[in-house]
């Protein structure tokens, strides 16, 4: 019987009863680039750190076995694992991606990918018909669920009947709800992608980023792209997204329910037009995330009346930083316009509801007390 996800965030089956590295509990840090060799034709099982290194491997390891992958890979960066994971394809290749993406994700297909002979269409895959998009040179669907920053709700499992009717690779963003919540693999898809910059590191100390998948192929090209390319993760930061996974089930369920409060309190403030918040039974993909998922997670977008009312309250929150990224244990609010998706089209960025009174918020695990105690203050002196 498969062990528990909180179990498996700190134990890998494969190794109980093995007394290794002097016993250590804290799996230490090889910090070498290079490894020594026996004899001619003989191996430790590792050669230099750019092909693999034991931190790193213990990560891929744990991260493989949360996503019900295959094999994992630990990248520098969320973006640096999104950028290998598009050298999977060749100039030609079309790709239906979903519109509403994080910016840096727009950013690298419209700039860098398209520059390689990529296309990309972009889709609200939660309401357009994905099929339609579909052309003869299509070769994958790409999506997050929920989307960055307007919490979009695609359907896994429908999508990945049709990636299956025709032969394409589906990969899921997981990021904002982590293997924790959702397991996108085993609805479906072939390849997930994470920055672990966010909750699986969950402390705003380390940037890193994961590509998993259960597809032999896959694997078999991604493990030669990243000896290939060095964008490995350093066995520094691979230890300490090892440490942060540790404490991951405890700080989704604290932060996933801080957040479902802020939304219910959000609701009742006159000047609050919107919120999006998949844990709200109004909002539209609330049951397919209870259909797929085991939580709504911490992240939520709200909208308030006025363009000066956003900008007061970026100004007067204290405790809770005005700051870019997520998925921490500190609450941050969020620009969207002038931050995640600076780089995105006005016109695209409207359409997606991206509005100069837009703000989202990533919802830590202070005392739920002191959160709305803050938002009430700011708000008041608005």
């Amino acid at each position: 019987m498969e062990r528990g996800i909180e179990t498996r965030c700190l134990h890998l089956e494969e190794t109980e009863q093995i007394i290794e590295n002097f016993g250590a509990i804290s799996y230490p840090i090889y910090q070498t680039a290079t490894y020594a060799h026996p004899a001619v034709g003989k191996s430790t099982g590792y050669d230099y750190s750019r092909l693999q290194n034991p931190t790193r491997e213990r990560l891929e390891k744990i991260v493989a076995n949360l996503e019900g992958g295959i094999d994992a890979f630990a990248l520098s960066t969320g973006m640096a694992a999104i950028t290998l994971l598009m050298e999977i394809f060749k100039p030609g290749d079309h790709i239906v991606s979903e519109v509403d993406l994080y910016g840096g994700s727009i950013r690298l297909f419209d700039n860098v990918s398209r520059k390689n002979g990529l296309e990309f269409t972009y889709i609200n895959c939660s309401v357009d018909d994905v099929e339609e998009a579909i052309r003869p040179n299509t070769k994958a669907i790409y999506i997050e669920t929920p989307t960055n920053p307007m919490m979009r709700i695609a359907d896994i499992s429908k999508i990945h009947e049709i990636a299956k009717k025709h032969d394409l690779i589906l990969i899921v963003d997981n990021t904002f709800l982590t293997p924790y919540f959702q397991n996108p693999l085993k609805l479906g898809a072939d390849v997930v992608i994470h920055s672990a910059t966010k909750f699986l590191g969950g402390h705003n100390d380390t940037l890193a980023g994961f590509i998993v998948t259960n597809n032999e192929k896959i694997q078999e090209r991604l493990r030669f792209l990243i000896k290939t390319t060095g964008s490995g993760l350093a066995p520094f930061d691979s230890w300490l997204i090892l440490r942060g996974i540790k404490t991951l089930g405890v700080r989704m369920d604290r932060s996933s329910k801080n957040a479902l409060e802020i939304a219910k309190w959000l609701k009742e403030q006159d000047i609050v037009t919107d919120v999006f918040y998949p844990g709200l039974p109004e909002h539209p993909g609330h049951e397919i995330v209870k259909k797929q998922a085991r939580g709504f997670g911490s992240m939520l977008t709200f909208r308030v009346d006025t363009e000066e009312h956003a900008l007061g309250i970026l100004e007067g929150v204290k405790m809770i930083k005005f700051a870019e990224s997520l998925g921490g244990v500190e609450t941050l609010i969020t620009y969207p316009t002038t931050q995640t998706h600076a780089d995105v089209p006005e016109d695209v960025r409207l359409k997606n509801g991206i509005t100069p009174t837009t703000l989202r918020v990533s919802t830590g695990i202070e005392n739920i007390e002191d959160l709305i105690g803050e938002l009430s203050e700011v708000f008041a002196n608005l």
